[in-house]
């Protein structure tokens, strides 16, 4: 169910990029007409400012990773332009089986989703996604994940699994920059122990996701606090995720 080292080369280069809407609403200020950034302003804000961006943004660069080290790859998603629009990659390995890559989801690693080819298993795995094993089954709209937490919950996700034409693709990625909601989201891979744990800031909360379950930080109280504390996670510029966190306090309901 791994993928081959000619993906896992490229997937590896976004172990530390969050998933996370901070971005949206910080470009969304700036008052360019087009809000889907360029993959080339992506990098050059990584560099500036240490960020990454949300599902459509986090996809739409490891395309372009992958084109860059030869690796076929096309964007897919599921409920394209509506609030709950999710954005991955399909990318091929030599062979040419299909590898599910979401970064917006802050997988751990590529999962095979031929069913067909020798390698599938229908098992439940570990170590592909955070705090929780998953399985992966086929789907009539096309590949359906279960993961399976410490706590006995299972959730599932379909994932449509045929190639989204880029136009179509960068239409919708345009339409959720358009999207802002009136609470932040932050969501990243961090060590913890013996694994990588899944953490995330939601709403003026924060917790961890582990294999021994769910682990709440303290409440914070202001936005200055908050600042530093997800700086420390992701080590993104204090004085922007400040400027960031100010605004949603004033887009609060």
């Amino acid at each position: 169910m791994n993928a081959s080292e000619s993906i896992l080369k490229t997937w590896t280069k976004f172990d530390d990029f969050p998933m996370e809407t901070l971005t949206k609403v910080w470009f969304y200020q700036q008052g360019t007409v087009k809000k889907q950034r360029e993959v080339s302003l992506m990098r050059e804000h990584r560099e500036q400012f240490g960020m990454s961006g949300n599902c459509f943004d986090l996809a739409l660069w490891l395309l372009d990773e992958f084109k860059r080290d030869g690796v076929e790859a096309y964007p897919v998603g599921h409920n394209l332009n509506s609030e709950e629009a999710h954005a991955a990659v399909i990318a091929l390995n030599e062979k040419g089986e299909r590898f599910l890559c979401d970064l917006g989801d802050q997988w751990l690693k590529p999962i095979l989703i031929d069913s067909k080819s020798p390698d599938y298993s229908n098992e439940k795995l570990e170590g592909f996604f955070p705090a929780a094993k998953v399985q992966v089954q086929a789907h009539p709209e096309g590949t359906e994940i279960l993961y399976h937490r410490p706590n006995g919950k299972v959730s599932r996700q379909v994932f449509q699994t045929e190639r989204i034409e880029m136009d179509i693709f960068l239409k919708a990625a345009e339409h959720s920059q358009h999207m802002i909601k009136n609470h932040p989201l932050l969501e990243c891979r961090i060590p913890y122990q013996s694994e990588t744990a899944h953490w995330e800031f939601y709403n003026w909360e924060s917790f961890m996701s582990t294999t021994k379950g769910l682990m709440k930080d303290a409440k914070l109280e202001t936005v200055s606090e908050w600042a530093e504390r997800i700086h420390g996670k992701t080590s993104y510029n204090k004085a922007i995720l400040t400027e960031i966190l100010e605004h949603y306090k004033s887009i609060q309901v």
